[in-house]
């Protein structure tokens, strides 16, 4: 009997070789309103990276900051959120997601009540630090995305989350700009207090939890994000594309601004309703994530290169002729084309390793941050070295070199 039992035993834990061993489970996905709350969340969230872009004056002059440092206003966010990509999202292979967001969040609403308590500029700054870093929590959001659904509809309902990242970045400016037109200044901040309020709570009543795989110190995980930057090709490459395309992305909305004043006379209504109907680019999102999940993430790179060389063009050319209408459908062609490569870029950065998303975000978003920040201050230099012509040529040939780089992938894969 004891044989019997011990042979039994034997054929459980090695089953025979013409049996086939089951598939590895996949996650059955998210539904359809839980996913709307992560598109929700994540464009609350980094809005508030992208409020004080449209506030640069009214708060130095509350604030008595000196116009010689007013710039400061946006950086030091922006600089917080910089040093958030690094040392913050790793830590999404490391603590449980859930609770790694949840104290994100909390550091977001401590923020925006530091900045509306603020009576001088030094508060001011220290909470906007703190801000900054604290918005990085949804570039923990997005790859805890990737680990509730499976991969063959990965990229849709990444590209659905990151339309709602990507709206939130378009629209932010031309709400600060209304807000402020209207009520003042710290009315953008009470508005943004209340919404991540009402996202808190929803989140804590409906996020699920993730704990990592992972025992690695934390020594070890900055060093993982060093390592994954340095050795990983695709990591390189795709940071690379979108590192330039974001770069041209912020030297456009850093210049665009000043032209649609010099050129149009717009004031900041018209800016911000300007700004509005370029957010129509948010809608590629979820289509490009369809796409990559179909295997075709690097044609959609190769599209949105083209797209934006094209797009640039067009506006030098709309600006010239004071085609306004021809300058607003550019501009919607322009941020497709640079929030399709972004998702195509994420869909391919997400499946190099499981148990390493978060570390691969890290490195991924750090990288496209720096591009980012060249192009903010490029977008300046330009314009008022050159005016909209050398923003646009300085664009274009960003996007150039990018796309001759791209276009090694398919000399490589011929050899």
């Amino acid at each position: 009997m004891s044989t019997l039992h011990q042979r039994s035993a034997a054929q459980i834990v090695t089953p025979p070789r013409n049996v086939v061993a089951p598939p590895i489970e996949e996650p059955e996905g998210l539904p359809p309103a839980l996913t709307g709350l992560f598109a929700v969340a994540s464009g609350a969230t980094v809005a508030n990276v992208y409020y004080a872009q449209s506030l640069v004056g009214p708060i130095a002059q509350s604030l008595h900051v000196p116009a010689s440092l007013a710039g400061t206003i946006v950086t030091v966010t922006q600089i917080g959120f910089g040093a958030g990509l690094f040392f913050v999202v790793c830590l999404g292979d490391l603590i449980e997601n859930r609770k790694l967001i949840l104290l994100t969040m909390g550091g977001i609403i401590a923020g925006l009540l530091g900045i509306l308590a603020s009576p001088s500029a030094p508060l001011f700054f220290v909470s906007s630090f703190i801000l900054g870093v604290s918005s990085v929590g949804v570039q923990v959001l997005v790859p805890l995305t990737s680990h509730l659904v499976p991969a063959k509809m990965r990229g849709r309902v990444i590209g659905n989350v990151m339309g709602g990242l990507i709206a939130g970045i378009m629209l932010s400016r031309p709400l600060a700009s209304l807000l402020t037109a209207h009520f003042g200044w710290r009315a953008v901040y009470v508005f943004s207090t209340v919404v991540m309020l009402a996202i808190l709570g929803l989140l804590l009543r409906f996020l699920p939890r993730r704990q990592p795989d992972s025992n690695i110190g934390y020594g070890a995980l900055l060093g993982s994000v060093l390592h994954f930057i340095a050795t990983s090709r695709p990591l390189q490459r795709r940071a690379a594309y979108q590192g330039a395309l974001f770069a041209v992305f912020n030297m456009f909305w850093t210049g665009a601004p000043l032209m649609l004043h010099d050129r149009f006379g717009f004031g900041q209504d018209g800016i911000a309703l300007f700004a509005l109907a370029g957010a129509g680019g948010v809608l590629i999102a979820p289509l490009v994530g369809r796409v990559a999940d179909y295997g075709y993430a690097r044609a959609a790179t190769g599209a949105a290169l083209l797209g934006a060389i094209a797009s640039l063009a067009v506006t030098g050319w709309a600006v010239a002729a004071g085609a306004i209408l021809i300058m607003t459908a550019a501009t919607v062609v322009l941020d497709a084309a640079v929030q399709a490569n972004h998702i195509a870029g994420q869909r391919i950065v997400y499946s190099l390793s499981a148990q390493a998303r978060s570390r691969l975000n890290a490195g991924y978003m750090t990288l496209i941050f720096v591009g980012g920040a060249i192009g903010s201050t490029l977008g300046s230099l330009t314009y008022f070295n050159g005016g909209w012509w050398l923003t646009v040529a300085v664009g274009v040939c960003i996007t150039v070199v990018a796309s001759l780089l791209f276009a090694t992938e398919y000399r490589r894969a011929a050899v």
